[in-house]
């Protein structure tokens, strides 16, 4: 995404060079460009479809929930929120919120795939981010007041006597582990949750919680070992909530020292992260963590009593710029945290810098050849996304705005690839028994074999999710499904429009064998091959795709 911020009168260029790779798959190439005059405009379209991943946990779920408060917060504060607006986000938030019901433990606190799967312990960081979630969303909604406090007396039961709190479930994105004190981070992440709640500094569990972070920030500062970026961003979070005006402006400091900038863009990235592949023509999006710890950062520039002065919005404009570069043609960004922390910086920063204008911009693309579109941005369309085809890719294209005002646009290149299997950070392979058409039953039912093994520069992955579509015609024997939720690795399974998810604990160098059947629903001619596809979670740059065919898919072509 780009944004154009427009002194009066101005007039800004842009160009737009759309190339495709060397493999790309003939005709599947296509492009469009979004105008819009809100920062927040593409993600308040697709609240319900901010992520390209599915929605069958815990914490995915809260994707659906949380951006829908900052929505309504920035809407509210910058006087645009619309009743129609109004009553779509708060379905949205009723929603959620019942649905986040089904994760929630008796002892109060929240997993990924809640208490019916009974190898999940209660998860501290989710139960911490439902807790803060649930807090805010009382201004919306109802929300029983139960659920609240067992999910506070359960995070305080978690607190040690250094005021430092005990990890129980995963810590969420394996990625930043290297050299992150764990409970540094966790006791951050939790201390940030409960004063967005806001709990004042005087609660005991808030007061204790900062005594850990202050002396961990101590023995940073001492040099009693080296504290990684993403601690320092949530440090830096937690300081600028309390209002410790001192040590926020270190800990900004010292982030300061470790930023990235590049193309009047700032970001920061995580230490021995993977180089990207050389030669590419688009710039890859970011992983995960590092969006995220980017986010931290603008939140703590936007976070000071009684408001930010301009100097600190002025330090925002190029982490904006490189985040909103970050952002899917749907409003989000690759995965949750990264999406819900991003969007609650993005609704304050919005919020900060709105102004309401009598004037317009006209933004004008064109291609090299014959191709024009025109659209204008005012107060009474900011909110809208326009949208426009763009009829020849690759190509080469000009964006023109002139007038007054902020817009932003989005180019969306989207196109299929014929994948080098040796890039693969998984080893995946892809079997039918039987593998050829000679059973009494080939045609009509056969059984989907995957062998998985993660071959990536970790020693294990994140959660992974395993996508099988099913070849045309077939459909998958659910309780076949249903049975590999007893296998140990394998947290949940769902059967959602002709796809078999399979959301798996995590992947090591151990290959993991998964199998299931699938029964003929419709007889179809010519059967294409299916494709498999696994990925992490949190690094969705990690994947691997594979394709299997039926048994019969030749003969059916005779039939």
């Amino acid at each position: 995404m780009t944004d154009l911020f427009l002194p009066l009168g101005a007039e800004v260029s842009e160009q737009l060079s759309l190339k495709l790779p060397p493999n790309v798959v003939e005709e599947s190439a296509r492009a469009s460009v979004s105008v819009l005059g809100d920062i927040l405009g593409s993600a308040m379209q697709n609240t319900q479809n901010l992520l390209q991943m599915p929605y069958g946990c815990g914490e995915q779920n809260m994707v659906l929930f949380a951006p829908n408060i900052y929505v309504l917060d920035y809407l509210n504060e910058t006087q645009q929120l619309t009743p129609e607006i109004k009553s779509k986000a708060i379905g949205y938030l009723n929603t959620g919120y019942q649905r986040q019901l089904n994760y929630k433990h008796q002892d109060g606190s929240y997993s990924t795939f809640g208490e019916k799967y009974g190898r999940n312990q209660g998860n501290t960081w989710l139960t911490a981010f439902v807790l803060k979630t649930f807090a805010q969303a009382r201004k919306y909604i109802f929300i029983d007041e139960t659920h609240i406090t067992q999910a506070l007396t359960w995070l305080s039961q978690k607190q040690k006597d250094n005021g430092c709190f005990r990890s129980s479930g995963s810590l969420l994105n394996n990625a930043i582990k290297g050299g992150v004190e764990d409970e540094v981070t966790l006791s951050a992440y939790i201390t940030i949750a409960l004063l967005e709640i806001p709990l004042p500094v005087t609660h005991p569990v808030v007061r204790n919680a900062l005594f850990c972070l202050d002396s961990a920030w101590k023995s940073a500062k001492e040099g009693a070992h080296g504290t990684h970026v993403y601690t320092k961003a949530l440090l830096a979070y937690a300081f600028a909530l309390a209002d410790n005006q001192d040590k926020r402006k270190e800990v900004l400091n010292s982030l300061g020292e470790e930023a990235v900038k590049e193309d009047n863009t700032i970001h920061w990235t995580r230490p021995q992260k993977p180089k990207a592949p050389q030669g590419l023509l688009y710039q890859p999006q970011a992983p995960s963590a590092e969006v995220e710890m980017t986010a931290y950062v603008l939140l703590t520039l936007l976070t000071v009593q009684p408001a930010p002065t301009s100097k600190d919005l002025t330090s925002a404009v190029p982490i904006v710029k490189w985040i909103t570069k970050q952002q899917n043609s749907h409003g989000g960004f690759s995965s949750t945290q990264d999406t819900v922390v991003t969007l609650h910086a993005l609704s304050k920063y919005g919020a900060a810098t709105f102004t309401r204008t009598g004037k317009a911009a006209q933004v004008t693309i064109q291609s090299s050849g014959t191709f024009t579109s025109k659209f204008q941005v005012d107060n009474n369309n900011r909110l809208l996304l326009q949208r426009v085809s763009l009829p020849t890719v690759p190509g080469e294209y000009s964006a023109r705005v002139t007038g007054e005002g902020c817009v932003y646009l989005q180019t969306s290149l989207k196109y299929n690839i014929l994948p080098d299997k040796e890039d693969f950070p998984f080893a995946l392979e892809v079997l039918t028994l039987p593998q050829t058409c000679d059973g009494p039953k080939s045609h009509t039912t056969f059984q989907i074999s995957m062998n998985i093994r993660y071959t990536g520069s970790r020693p294990a992955s994140n959660m992974v999710i395993a996508d099988v579509k099913m070849v045309s015609g077939f459909i998958p024997l659910k309780p076949t499904v249903k049975m590999l939720e007893r296998l140990n690795h394998v947290n949940r399974t769902e059967v959602s429009n002709n796809h078999v998810l399979i959301y798996l604990d995590k992947v090591s160098n151990q290959t993991l064998n998964l199998s299931f059947t699938v029964l003929q629903d419709i007889p179809v001619r010519d059967l294409k091959p299916a494709i498999m596809k696994v990925y992490d979670y949190y690094e969705t740059d990690e994947f691997a795709i594979a394709e299997y065919s039926a048994p019969c898919s030749k003969d059916h072509g005779n039939a």
